[in-house]
Parts: structure tokens; C-alpha cells; sequence
């Protein structure tokens, strides 16, 4: 089988059948077709002319180059060859994986950042007025406040909560959240985001939406349309400018703020799982260190025997 006709039929399987986002498929198809430009300057065309020697020298070259990529990117290169060739031998259109004998490289845990709650507090102030504060005026601010109080309220990513319908808040105090790979989860909502989401339905979103043409997104753009990923991000930026944050914000800071804030206030760990919707808990578990060390922190500086 020809290797570009190979890469597209497995691109479309991440795609629709694993229903992955466009960001990852688009971050696969990059990777990939750097491999198959590689396996071309070598002469090979076909999957079945690849081979494992083949697929560990386009690594090691890549692994060498200057300056060196970094290793998540590295391990992202690795998981397209791999998932490629496991694919093409599952769907019986190759005879053999040539990338079994590929181990990823060890990537450095990072702790997530979390921000104080103090700090999420003045975040969400300075995204918009509270919703009993609010004018008409006010349309886009009210907005922004709906946005970013659901973000720390759910510890959706982005792209969950800019992908969700009106009709995904239909159940009082739960939203249905779709996560990866399609899968859907019940996040309950509380009673300042709910607040915060109520008064930006019925006084922003009507008119908003006559900007544009009738969609059923939540959250809508000053146009009309639906609300970017890259516009979500510039609201939260604006907002830690006007609160004078100093460290980074992004929209993934709140899911962290999210995790660590539940965990420190007793949150059992599979339940921060469950609302997070990781697939496994040990991906959970890396913000029981950033607990961890808040404790140690705190008996640092608080126990007369602690130094």
C-alpha cells in the first residue's frame, strides 16, 4: 500500500472512529508527513518496504537534530510512527508493525501550576462584573465572566467548554461535558458559575446571536458566531492582565487550579478523576504532589520543631 494512502486512512480513523480533536490530528499530520517525506529522499514508497532499522533511523535523525526537539515532541513523533503501523497491521493492511521495537523517551513530570484561590477569585473579577452588577452594556463582559467561571467551576479544558451546547446546561446545576475520544461525563456546576451563566444567557447571548447565524453553542463570539479556542484563551489572558496576575494564566491553569483547590479541600482522588475525565487515575494523582507540597509548605513555616 502506498504510504500516503496509508497515512490518510489512518488519519481519518483518529479522527472520526477515536474521534480525536483537531488539534492532536493536525499535530499527527504534521508529524507524519515529515516520515513520509523521510521514507521518500530513502526510496520507499510502499508500508510494506518499511522496516525496523528504517523506522529507527528516521528517529535517531530526528532525535540528533540541532537544536534537539523536545522530548514531549520527540514522544508525540514516536506515538504518530507507532500508532500508523499497529493501525495498518490491525485493518490487515500491512504484514508487519516495523516500530515495535520503539520505546519513547522519558519526558519530565512538570507539576501543573495552580493559582491561589485568591488569585482565581480577582481572575474572575476582572473578566467581567458579577452578574447582579452588570448592565446592558456589558454584553461581552458577561460573557467573558460565564466563560471563565464555568472553566474553574467544571475543570473543562477549553475545548470542551467552547464545543458545548445551550442544551448541554439543561439540567439545573450539571453540565454534559464531551471529552476526548467522544466520551461524555456530568460535571456538576455551582452555584456562582450557574449564576454567572444564567445572567449571560438571558441578557448577552439573544443579542449576540442576532449577530449571526442561529447556532446552538453556548458560548457565542461579538459576531454571532461561535467562540473560538483562540479567542477563549485571549479572554483569560485580558483578564490576568486586569487583575495583575504575574505568573502565566492559560485556560489549562484553571483546570489545575480546579484538581489542586478539590484535592486540597479533601476531594477524594478517583472523584477529581471522575470530573476531569482522565481515563486513568494515575494521571490524576500527579496534583496529589502539588498538595503534598503545600502541606509541607505549611508545616515549614507553622511547626516551631519543623526546622
Amino acid at each position: 500500500m502506498r504510504i500516503e494512502r496509508a497515512v490518510d486512512a489512518y488519519l481519518r480513523h483518529i479522527s472520526i472512529e477515536r474521534g480525536l480533536s483537531d488539534h492532536t490530528v493536525a499535530a499527527y499530520r504534521r508529524d507524519l508527513s515529515g516520515y513520509v517525506g523521510w521514507l521518500r529522499t530513502q526510496g520507499v514508497t510502499e508500508t510494506d518496504d518499511v522496516t525496523t532499522a528504517l523506522v529507527g533511523a528516521f528517529v535517531g535523525e530526528k532525535a540528533a537534530s540541532v537544536p534537539p526537539p523536545a522530548a514531549t515532541s520527540l514522544a508525540r513523533l514516536q506515538s504518530s510512527v507507532r500508532g500508523l503501523h499497529r493501525f495498518l497491521v490491525r485493518e490487515e493492511l500491512s504484514a508487519h508493525d516495523p516500530s515495535d521495537k520503539l520505546r519513547p523517551p522519558k519526558t519530565p513530570q512538570r507539576l501543573p501550576k495552580a493559582l491561589p484561590y485568591d488569585h482565581v477569585v480577582a481572575l474572575l473579577d476582572a473578566a467581567g462584573p458579577a452578574p447582579g452588577d452588570a448592565t446592558d452594556t456589558d454584553l461581552v463582559r458577561l460573557r467573558d465572566r460565564a466563560l471563565l467561571e464555568l472553566l474553574y467551576a467544571t475543570g473543562a479544558r477549553v475545548s470542551e467548554v467552547i464545543q458545548l451546547d445551550v442544551d448541554d446546561l439543561a439540567h439545573g446545576d450539571v453540565v454534559r461535558v464531551r471529552g476526548k475520544g467522544s466520551k461524555q461525563r456530568i460535571v456538576p456546576v455551582g452555584s456562582y458559575a450557574r449564576a454567572a451563566v444564567d445572567a449571560y444567557l438571558a441578557r448577552a447571548r439573544p443579542e449576540l446571536s442576532r449577530r449571526g447565524r442561529a447556532t446552538p453553542r453556548l458560548f457565542l463570539g461579538a459576531r454571532g458566531a461561535p467562540l473560538s479556542r483562540q479567542s477563549a484563551w485571549l479572554v483569560i489572558q485580558q483578564a490576568a492582565e486586569r487583575a495583575h496576575i504575574g505568573a502565566h494564566v492559560s485556560p489549562h491553569t484553571l483546570r489545575h487550579s480546579f484538581a489542586t483547590h478539590l484535592l486540597q479541600g479533601g476531594a477524594d482522588v478517583r472523584v477529581v478523576q471522575e470530573l476531569l475525565g482522565h481515563a486513568s487515575v494515575a494521571t490524576t494523582q500527579i496534583y496529589t504532589h502539588v498538595t503534598v507540597d503545600a502541606l509541607r509548605d505549611v508545616y515549614a513555616t507553622s511547626h516551631p520543631r519543623a526546622r
